[in-house]
């Protein structure tokens, strides 16, 4: 005996109404996450912007490749004080297939680094395609570079330590170009992204010291590299300290 046509069709409508259950949840959860941002960008007198495609372009590496990274969003741009001086930071949301897989904050230097440099928690399964190359454990993480020889000569232990204080909610720290980068589990509320920030300020100190002005003082950088000057949308506040 078959089964009757009309359980297929109330089948077919429990899926439809679970699945746009699960498109409202998505949606909240979205919207709590765009508020919080907001909230907390106009607390530090900071800009904030929900969307900027141009980022994934200017920033190919580390989660940004890793996720396959389609647009930033929920975008903070600012600026923080360090032990080195005063530097520009962005923190914002990777959007991957209409999903939030990763929190990046980035902090710039004054130079770019020598090199491609990431490093990633072991826990992490390494499938991206065009992987750099494995240079080798690094305290808790294992390196990726694209220059082996030449990344061997630039990670000191000083590195390796900041790294390790970066937590397990990490996937990867990497430095590209002029940046100092780092992914956080997409859930990161502010005072966790405020944190690491500062930690990842730390290693940008460590790579990248700076020195004394001819004028006195630190240099300051402040600038945001071509392509991801301030987004559409931005409010305009002066940028703030952390």
């Amino acid at each position: 005996m078959g089964i009757p046509a009309w359980i297929w069709f109330l089948i077919a409508f429990i899926a439809l109404v679970a699945g746009l259950a699960l498109l409202a949840v998505d949606r909240a959860r979205e919207g709590s996450r765009n508020r919080e941002r907001l909230r907390w960008a106009d607390l530090r007198g900071w800009q904030f912007a929900e969307e900027d495609p141009r980022m994934v372009s200017h920033w190919t590496e580390g989660a940004m490749g890793y996720f396959g990274a389609q647009a930033a969003v929920n975008v903070v741009a600012g600026s923080t004080f360090t032990s080195e001086g005063r530097r520009s930071v962005y923190v914002f949301d990777i959007e991957a297939n209409r999903q939030i897989p990763a929190a990046v904050v980035a902090v710039r230097c004054g130079k770019q680094f020598p090199v491609l440099l990431e490093l990633w928690l072991a826990s992490v399964p390494f499938q991206r395609a065009d992987m750099p190359d494995l240079l080798g454990p690094a305290g808790q993480r294992y390196a990726f570079t694209d220059k082996v020889e030449e990344a061997q000569g630039v990670i000191s232990q000083a590195l390796v330590d900041a790294a390790n204080e970066l937590g397990g909610d990490v996937s990867v720290v990497w430095m590209e170009q002029d940046w100092v980068l780092a992914a956080v589990a997409p859930n990161a509320g502010p005072s966790r992204l405020e944190r690491l920030l500062r930690d990842v300020g730390e290693i940008a100190d460590i790579i990248d010291p700076t020195e004394e002005d001819p004028e006195g003082g630190k240099h300051v950088w402040q600038d945001p590299p071509e392509g991801v000057r301030h987004v559409d949308h931005m409010h305009e506040k002066p940028h703030g300290e952390l």
